[in-house]
């Protein structure tokens, strides 16, 4: 399993960790853990890529489960200037592929957490608001700031914004291209964490890392049918999303992860989920 990753469209400098953690994982998508590979998220961002061998036990693991580097030389750009550059009939193709790959990671069938430590700025936040859950530092600049350029946000900011914090304040972010800090990140409902910046510069990074560790003692296919439910439940009214949920819920009953489930709390020992 890979780590998405979006080169362009955005400037996003400073640290955008980005957290895959594989607490949930089809059959299909194990198979594949042993390859990952990375691309360029954007200027001095970090890709991480999931180890391989990655087994699904019950106590969470240290940081051998994860791979973190940065990317720098070539790998560093990505930033607005580069998009201004690009000829008229580059633009259309390029957002395309952004998109896609933003989508990719929205819909990946594992809890995703973007760690924002430093600027996420046009396509660095639209790739964290395709993540599940957001954390930043305190100090951490966020916004969509195309509308300064004369165009809009192109990689699903426009949709995924107003469906996280509201349309109203999602317009007003827009059209007037604010940026704001952690702080009022979390004051607006854009992020679920704020934390105070440490010397390392990495506190986002660390507070996500403790979310990771809280999910993977979880059953891999409740996390992943727990996330498809919420997330197609949200596009619905109500009544179909509880159909949404009975169909979710049903994949979970025959699964030897929910007998495990079952007799560890019978035996009361933490239980030892195989993604089954």
């Amino acid at each position: 399993m890979a780590a998405a990753a979006l080169g362009g469209l955005g400037l996003l400098r400073g640290r955008l960790r980005l957290r895959l953690r594989l607490g949930a994982s089809s059959p299909s998508s194990s198979s594949s853990s042993s390859s990952s590979s990375s691309s360029p998220l954007g200027r001095g961002a970090v890709a991480a890529r999931a180890a391989s061998g990655r087994s699904y036990g019950s106590e969470a693991r240290e940081e051998e489960e994860l791979r973190v580097r940065y990317l720098d030389d070539e790998h560093k750009g990505a930033d607005l200037k580069e998009r201004a550059k690009m000829h008229s009939s580059e633009v259309g193709s390029f957002v395309s592929k952004a998109r896609a790959t933003i989508n990719e990671m929205a819909n990946l069938p594992v809890p995703t957490i973007a760690a924002i430590d430093g600027t996420a700025l046009g396509g660095g936040l639209e790739l964290a608001l395709a993540c599940d859950i957001r954390v930043a530092a305190s100090s951490a600049k966020m916004g969509l700031v195309e509308t300064k350029l004369a165009i809009i946000p192109g990689a699903g900011g426009t949709q995924r914004l107003p469906r996280t914090i509201g349309v109203s304040l999602a317009k007003e972010l827009i059209f007037s291209a604010r940026i704001v800090d952690g702080e009022e990140a979390k004051s607006i409902g854009l992020i679920s964490h704020v934390v105070e910046q440490n010397e390392a510069g990495d506190a986002a990074y660390r507070r996500a890392l403790a979310l990771a560790r809280e999910f993977l003692p979880q059953g891999p296919v409740a996390m992943r049918v727990a996330k498809l439910a919420i997330n197609q439940g949200m596009e619905v009214d109500l009544v179909t999303g509880l159909a949404i949920e009975e169909a979710c819920y049903a994949q979970t009953i025959p699964t030897k992860d929910r007998i495990e489930g079952l007799l560890a709390f019978k035996e009361k020992r933490p239980p030892r989920y195989k993604g089954e």
